[in-house]
């Protein structure tokens, strides 16, 4: 559908795009392409489409931004990959992962589609208008477990256990289908107050999120 590209910004997800598209055999610096791919944060995006003449069509990576930051082109669409990326890692980080792809056009639609399964994505459509919430659900699920392994960590250390220990357990909730295990599925009140004055003792800072999140699991 594209024949030549341009790859703009060689971040975490720049670097594993440009990577996937070698792989296929498009070279990602075009001085004249049929798509510009811009692979920048998000507060850049504006900017950098601004600057790119017509033509071309044009298309963002960001799963917060609207297509409007890529006016003035009218030719657009973007491509979200559902993963977290490293760099320490390539192309492989996209393999199965999913995408959302939003397009004004059943055209931009189809580019979006083809480029996701391109990069080894699996594609879903997502409303611009949509993105706030989908981004946030996104965000709560990637970035709140690393801050909960952190805090898990935390805990271990003070109690003197290795918090690598944590790893498998966490991977093995993901494996079983998030299904609910432990005191608060039982309906043990007692233990999760003695949870509670334990962090209230060695770890203060933790109780109201403690707390909130053990509201949050009950419902």
């Amino acid at each position: 559908m594209f024949e030549s590209l341009r790859v703009i910004g060689r971040g975490r997800v720049g670097g594993a795009v440009a990577a996937r598209l070698g792989q296929r055999g498009f070279a990602v610096d075009s001085s004249d392409p049929d798509l510009v791919l811009l692979c920048v944060p998000d507060a850049a995006i504006a900017e950098v489409a601004a600057s790119i003449a017509p033509g071309p069509w044009i298309a963002h990576t960001s799963g917060a931004t609207t297509l409007a930051a890529l006016a003035p082109h009218e030719r657009r669409f973007s491509v979200h990959p559902l993963m977290t990326f490293t760099r320490a890692r390539g192309a492989e980080q996209m393999d199965g992962a999913s995408a959302a792809i939003t397009g004004e056009s059943a055209d931009a639609l189809a580019r979006a589609e083809w480029l996701a399964r391109l990069l080894g994505l699996n594609p879903f459509e997502l409303a611009d208008a949509a993105r706030p919430l989908y981004h946030a659900g996104a965000s709560m699920a990637s970035n709140f477990i690393v801050t909960l392994y952190r805090l898990g960590s935390r805990a271990f250390d003070i109690a003197g256990v290795p918090p690598e220990a944590l790893i498998p357990l966490m991977r093995r909730t993901i494996d079983n289908g998030f299904e609910l295990t432990g005191p608060i599925s039982r309906g043990d009140w007692s233990t999760i107050e003695a949870h509670i004055a334990a962090l209230e003792r060695h770890l203060p800072d933790v109780v109201p999120l403690y707390r909130a999140l053990t509201d949050a699991t009950r419902r």
